[in-house]
């Protein structure tokens, strides 16, 4: 048994890049899409934004359009995936309290919420970085991001 567990473990070892770069891949791809979407669709966003009490709609979707497609666009990257994880946090914590308010009954119905999964994969993204298949490993091999 112990043997059996030991290749499990050296297998799994020598795949451990697949992990942060499926996050990536989903958590990237998910922010790219939806900040280019409103990107294209300002006008209907802001009457979105307003409907939900956002203050300042006009400022705030152009904002959020753009750090979701560029912090999104970073992350399918992998470049400075933790410091591009933060904004994209707070864009999904401020969506949990705005558009999914009403949807909470109990503390416990945020677990079903895509934008906490979101959250979730972002936190998970901080602590363990963007993993080996990314522009922070490569740019850290010469030190330049190796803190992002």
């Amino acid at each position: 048994m112990r043997a059996l567990n030991q290749k499990i473990l050296n297998l799994l070892g020598k795949i451990s890049w697949l992990p942060p770069l499926l996050a990536r891949i989903t958590i990237g791809a998910v922010f790219l899409e939806s900040g280019w979407g409103k990107l294209h669709n300002i006008e209907k966003v802001v009457a979105y934004f307003t409907e939900l009490g956002i203050p300042s709609p006009q400022l705030m979707v152009p904002f959020v359009s753009t750090v979701e497609f560029v912090c999104g666009g970073a992350i399918l990257l992998g470049l400075l995936t933790r410091l591009a994880s933060i904004p994209l946090i707070c864009t999904m914590m401020v969506a949990i309290i705005t558009a999914k308010r009403e949807s909470i009954t109990e503390w416990t119905d945020v677990f079903s919420f895509s934008e906490y999964l979101y959250i979730v994969l972002l936190i998970w993204l901080i602590f363990t970085g963007a993993g080996m298949l990314s522009l922070d490993r490569l740019f850290s091999k010469n030190d330049v991001l190796s803190e992002y």
